[in-house]
């Protein structure tokens, strides 16, 4: 349609041609009474509030706003994730904790001697021997109270226990621990061996009870704690 025919229709003018034949072939056309009426035959204008509404776009300020609550649910989601697997690792921790031996003999081999007399003397603990180099452990959890040569003994590692008592290893050849180390029942602290007043391979182990440090006999003490040696 030409531009003034647009216009003229827009007007509220009815369509007319120049020629009669012209207006002949027209004379079904019905005028367009308004320029909405005009607009509604283009398809364009008009005050439809359907077509509007669902052409209405998402303010700026909102849709920010719907942003930030996604990423504040994925922030919670994590953290209470993170949380979750923190409360079973110390859960984990706790069980296997609870599931540890507190006292173990210190070493593997042959009971070979006994505490009490022996050789005219006083053999003030008792005697397992094995290969050189066999792990030494600790009998139960402690500090480790001095490391080193020591006489008769060769080296030895003292170990003072939760409860004030002193576990006492000797004849080792080597040791793994300082002075000052907490241990744990069942750590290495030490290598078997032969140094000092040693007739063969073996660890001599002590325990000394109470202030004045007591010494007695370690097989009664294990056996008070479900060990045999």
């Amino acid at each position: 349609m030409a531009a003034g025919a647009f216009a003229a229709a827009a007007a509220g003018q009815t369509i007319k041609s120049d020629s009669d034949s012209s207006s002949d072939n027209h004379a079904g056309v019905t005028p367009l009474a308004s320029s909405h009426d005009a607009n509604a035959a283009m398809g364009v204008g008009g005050n439809d509030t359907t077509t509007m509404a669902s052409s209405r776009i998402l303010p700026a300020d909102q849709s920010t706003n719907a942003s930030a609550e996604v990423q504040k649910l994925a922030e919670t989601t994590q953290i209470t994730a993170d949380r979750q697997a923190r409360e079973a690792e110390a859960a984990r921790k706790a069980a296997a904790e609870a599931a540890r031996p507190k006292f173990v003999v210190p070493a593997e081999g042959t009971f070979t001697s006994g505490f009490g007399a022996r050789w005219g003397t006083s053999h003030m603990g008792i005697d397992i021997a094995n290969a050189i180099g066999t792990p030494i452990v600790a009998a139960a959890d402690g500090v480790v109270l001095e490391v080193g040569p020591a006489s008769g003994f060769g080296n030895w590692v003292r170990i003072q226990h939760d409860d004030g008592t002193v576990t006492v290893y000797g004849h080792i050849s080597s040791y793994s621990v300082s002075e000052g180390e907490r241990v744990k029942a069942g750590d290495e602290i030490a290598a078997m061996g032969n140094e000092g007043q040693s007739t063969g391979p073996h660890l001599h182990f002590e325990v000394w009870q109470g202030e004045g440090g007591e010494k007695i006999d370690p097989a009664g003490w294990l056996a008070e704690h479900g060990l045999s040696v």
